[in-house]
């Protein structure tokens, strides 16, 4: 495949993954319009967000197990049929279940542009996967960014949330005509022996990465799908901190190369950690402008757990494959899928005690706010402990080949 090819695949790539991303900023950006439109509890809102991250680990399951066989085109095919369905649907939603079933239409789709891309990336950039990776992955928070900036605007506007959800159709069309018009490549560069990808996905490391993932998924994704509930009494636009959250995090992916062959990954995932811990607390305890500050230290934390995760697992366990890569994204989506309506639980009961101590209104909004990130804050300190057991372990077993770089030679 020549280099022309390969950067259009990678810009369709680019724009399926900002739809993917837009998702999550528009609906976290109508959750109020949501609630008054069909009378929704913050309990309800949870199941909803829910049905959207647990149709990514259905696809990226389903996608990695199908990979070696149908290929990056017709994973990103569904991809697009899914994108294209569950946004009408979404549009059409007279109530609670309609908008379960949408939400989990559009989850599949977002499983599916990352069970699809990710080893499509891998594969045509198999000299420089994990810098890629993390350029791909820059349009996560770019398409957020992106998404978060509409719905203010639409919000401020006066627009409906249907509105909201239309707008992302037109990028849905772009990277439908651009995949579909552009030949891909055969993989290659990914091992693409399915028996020898499930065999190798019970390695006591990827069942750790596993779990890990399921930590830092929740730490960055459930904190900011509910950033509008929770930091919305802070006196701090919950939009604008969330576009300057993922601005943050999308230039620093994008800028990703050089800290990644300079630092050991695993020392970034711990500073990751240590930094979204003390984002997520400071971010509990302020109010008013403070709040952008600790927003700015959560970003910082937040910016290289995703893309890294992916690239240790394409790097260090590349047997795994196209299966493995798939999984472990499907594994956080399917932590936050869970934690969702645990979250918009804590909020309901946080509420409900600031009322029965005579709280109203702002107060009592500010202070289930304060609660639930109070509860998030376990995720990334657990992860700190996880991080530097894992530091030590891969500087004792280094020399070992289930733990050394594959023959690209790139440092994670």
């Amino acid at each position: 495949m020549n280099t022309q090819q390969a950067n259009r695949l990678f810009i369709a790539s680019c724009i399926a993954l900002t739809v993917t991303a837009m998702t999550f900023a528009i609906r976290a950006g109508i959750l109020g319009q949501l609630s008054e439109s069909f009378n929704l509890t913050d309990s309800q809102l949870g199941w909803i967000n829910a049905m959207a991250f647990l149709g990514f680990p259905v696809a990226t399951m389903f996608g990695g197990l199908l990979y070696n066989w149908i290929g990056a085109r017709k994973l990103i095919l569904i991809a697009f049929i899914g994108h294209l369905l569950g946004l009408a649907l979404t549009i059409m939603a007279d109530g609670f279940w309609l908008l379960l079933v949408s939400s989990f239409f559009v989850g599949f789709a977002n499983g599916a542009v990352e069970a699809g891309c990710n080893p499509l990336i891998a594969d045509i950039y198999n000299k420089n996967k994990t810098t890629m990776l993390n350029r791909f992955h820059v349009w996560f928070p770019g398409g957020i960014v992106i998404g978060a900036l509409i719905s203010k605007f639409m919000t401020d506007m006066g627009l409906g949330w249907e509105l909201q959800i239309a707008v992302m159709l037109i990028p849905t069309v772009i990277y439908g005509f651009m995949m579909f018009t552009q030949k891909f490549p055969e993989a290659v560069h990914i091992e693409n022996s399915t028996s020898a990808n499930i065999k190798a996905l019970f390695s006591p490391l990827f069942l750790f990465m596993v779990l890990c993932m399921t930590l830092t998924a929740t730490t960055e994704l459930g904190t900011q799908q509910w950033i509008e509930r929770i930091l919305g009494a802070t006196g701090a636009s919950p939009m604008l901190i969330m576009a300057m959250i993922t601005g943050l995090m999308a230039v620093g992916r994008y800028f990703a190369g050089p800290l990644v062959h300079t630092l050991n990954p695993v020392g970034i995932l711990l500073m990751s950690a240590v930094l979204s811990a003390a984002g997520i607390y400071l971010m509990s305890t302020v109010t008013g402008g403070m709040v952008y500050v600790a927003a700015i230290v959560f970003a910082l934390g937040v910016t290289y757990f995703w893309p890294t995760m992916i690239g240790f697992i394409a790097e260090y366990q590349p047997k795994t494959g196209a299966l493995g890569m798939s999984l472990i994204g499907g594994a956080g989506m399917f932590a936050v899928s869970m934690w969702n309506p645990i979250i918009g639980g804590w909020i309901d009961a946080a509420r409900a005690a600031a009322e029965a101590q005579n709280l109203t209104g702002a107060e009592a909004e500010l202070v289930a706010g304060q609660v639930a990130l109070s509860n998030l804050a376990i995720f990334p300190t657990i992860l700190i402990v996880a991080f530097a057991a894992l530091y030590l372990f891969m500087r004792k077993n280094k020399a070992q080949n289930d733990v050394t770089p594959n023959q690209t030679g790139e440092a994670l």
